[in-house]
């Protein structure tokens, strides 16, 4: 059975007059578009308020608000899709964003929320805006629960203050080429984080601290950027808006959470779906050298990222030091393929979903 709202919750609806054109679902890229509708809850005098779902709007902040000073700000990633067999909308695991949610917050010290609000609220939001769901495969809208410290006042301590919120946008693929080999460099002179830091909590500012990796990446016609462990450079992390994977004689391999690396929820999704199919999948430390001679030996035959914004994402060309690789000659790999087709299957209700991991939204 898939999870089901909880529907009784403290939660204000505003009427709203203003509504925006609906896009076509052809041409849609990745976050540039958003509902009408956003939802919002404060935190003060230590407890959450009654949540309010309302116009999508801007913040007004004080220039001395802890999140800019201080970065006290954590994000989640899921994607509601449009079930085909049901002709209803569906969110991907979103249980499992709600507890990741509430790591992080505590990793920030930050406020957690309970899990059935954090579902029953987005849900009704959902509810509200589904007529933007996009039905086209490839497409989802991508949800965006976010918390902020909105305390003002400078000082190095925890906010006694916090927004919640959440917006939706109308999403084509994550990579412009779409499900298609990409390119990523591999990065042995910076460091994403580090065992210890925050680097398993969904914080804004383990993606600032990649950004100039990134740069780098993309000025050398790279898609993406494959971290290395920040204490020897050695061992193969994740790749900056993923997860990744390693197709080795025929069996997958992707770097265990040692506590730097996001524990992802695709990532956890696909090592189930491996295990269904009938291949063997590790969990272990991967030395980026290892990478390299399976490369040249022949024995390493697939590369794949994992994630919610890039779903499963081919890998054609890693570039280590100054050598170039191209992978299973720049095509998608059949493992690559089934796993992509299982799990974006469940997700548009072209296969069963056996583990429950669907979240229908009813209206």
């Amino acid at each position: 059975m898939a999870i089901k709202p909880v529907i009784d919750i403290d939660l204000e609806i505003e009427d709203i007059n203003n509504f925006k054109p609906k896009p076509n679902d052809d041409g849609l890229r990745f976050g540039k578009i958003f509902t009408d509708r956003m939802l919002l809850r404060e935190f003060k005098n230590g407890k959450w308020e009654t949540g309010k779902i309302m116009a999508y709007q801007n913040f007004s902040l004080n220039p001395a608000t802890m999140v800019f000073h201080y970065g006290q700000e954590l994000f989640e990633g899921l994607k509601a899709f449009y079930h085909k067999k049901t002709k209803n909308v569906c969110m991907f695991r979103p249980d499992e964003n709600a507890k990741r949610m509430n790591a992080s917050a505590k990793r920030l010290v930050m406020p957690e929320m309970d899990v059935d609000y954090f579902l029953t609220s987005i849900s009704k939001l959902i509810d509200l805006e589904r007529d933007w769901v996009p039905k086209k495969r490839g497409t989802a809208l991508y949800i965006r629960p976010t918390m902020i410290a909105s305390e003002v006042g400078l000082g190095v301590h925890p906010s006694n203050e916090y927004y919640f919120y959440t917006i939706l946008s109308p999403s084509g693929p994550y990579f412009p080429e779409g499900f298609a080999p990409t390119s990523i460099l591999v990065e042995d002179t910076y460091v994403r984080a580090a065992i210890g830091g925050t680097g398993s909590a969904k914080a804004g500012g383990n993606y600032a601290a990649s950004l100039l990796a990134g740069k780098i990446a993309k000025d050398q016609g790279y898609s993406q950027v494959l971290w290395l462990d920040s204490k020897e450079r050695k061992y193969v992390e994740e790749v900056g808006a993923m997860n990744i994977a390693f197709v080795i004689d025929d069996e997958i391999y992707t770097p265990e959470l040692t506590g730097s690396i996001l524990p992802g929820i695709t990532r956890k999704s696909v090592i189930q779906l491996s295990k269904d199919i009938g291949y063997k999948i590790h969990e272990s430390k991967i030395s980026i050298e290892s990478i390299i001679e399976s490369i040249k030996s022949g024995s390493l035959t697939e590369v794949f990222g994992i994630g919610t914004a890039a779903s499963i994402a081919p890998v054609g060309k890693l570039k280590y030091k100054s050598n170039i690789y191209q992978i299973n000659n720049n095509e998608i790999g059949k493992i690559t393929q089934s796993l992509y087709n299982e799990l974006t299957g469940i997700q548009y209700g072209e296969v069963e979903d056996r583990h429950g991991w669907l979240y229908y939204i009813d209206s």
